[in-house]
């Protein structure tokens, strides 16, 4: 019996991948720097930079923190960006007596804000910052895992990448992997199972 739902942050609860994607990109633009193909949905910081500019450490270093500072000018607006859904869905769980969690790649302060932004602050949180692996590596399930006190087979995720659905089933968890919203081409078919709205979760439960 499931106990528990973990959601990814970016592009599940929040339709952040495709503002991070754009803000990105014209930060790159501005900076004449070229700007790789595909793209970055469900990766984390370093991963990100070290694919932008990959045999430079110093100009590396260097533009992510011009970055940092860019994207500080452009605070992510969460909570135009959360998903309407995202708040009744956790109701509704809850109401049911299942546990809600987040596990995300984002920074710990970014979560946050998102959470709070979007309704959802009383949500317990994971940061891929804080486990010794990103995903794809399990870490950071396994960590809520062992916080909300269960074991894989009671607890269900919610993912959108192909990267964060390897950590949920690295962890084995089963994942419900959300559509992307844009038509993002994400391979999902490591998936268990996949919805197109966040409240699907709710009726896969059913």
């Amino acid at each position: 019996m499931i106990e528990a739902v973990i959601f990814d942050m970016d592009g599940v609860l929040a339709d952040t991948e495709y503002y991070y994607e754009n803000r990105r990109k014209n930060f790159l633009l501005e900076n004449g720097i070229p700007i790789p193909e595909g793209n970055f949905i469900g990766s984390n910081e370093k991963a990100i930079w070290e694919a932008i500019v990959p045999n430079d450490p110093v100009r590396r270093q260097e533009m992510l923190m011009a970055y940092r500072e860019y994207r500080k000018a452009r605070p992510t607006p969460y909570g135009k960006l959360t998903d309407p859904q995202a708040e009744p869905l956790m109701n509704a769980l809850r109401s049911r007596g299942l546990k809600v969690a987040v596990a995300s790649s984002s920074a710990a302060p970014d979560i946050m804000k998102m959470l709070t932004e979007g309704g959802l602050k009383s949500t317990m949180a994971f940061s891929g910052e804080d486990c010794a692996a990103h995903k794809p590596a399990p870490d950071i399930y396994l960590k809520a895992l062992n916080a909300l006190g269960l074991t894989a087979d009671k607890a269900i995720a919610v993912e959108d990448s192909p990267t964060g659905i390897a950590s949920a089933k690295a962890a084995g968890l089963k994942v419900l992997a959300l559509k992307p919203r844009h038509g993002e081409p994400l391979d999902q078919s490591a998936a268990d199972c996949i919805i197109t709205r966040l409240m699907d979760v709710k009726e896969h439960l059913d």
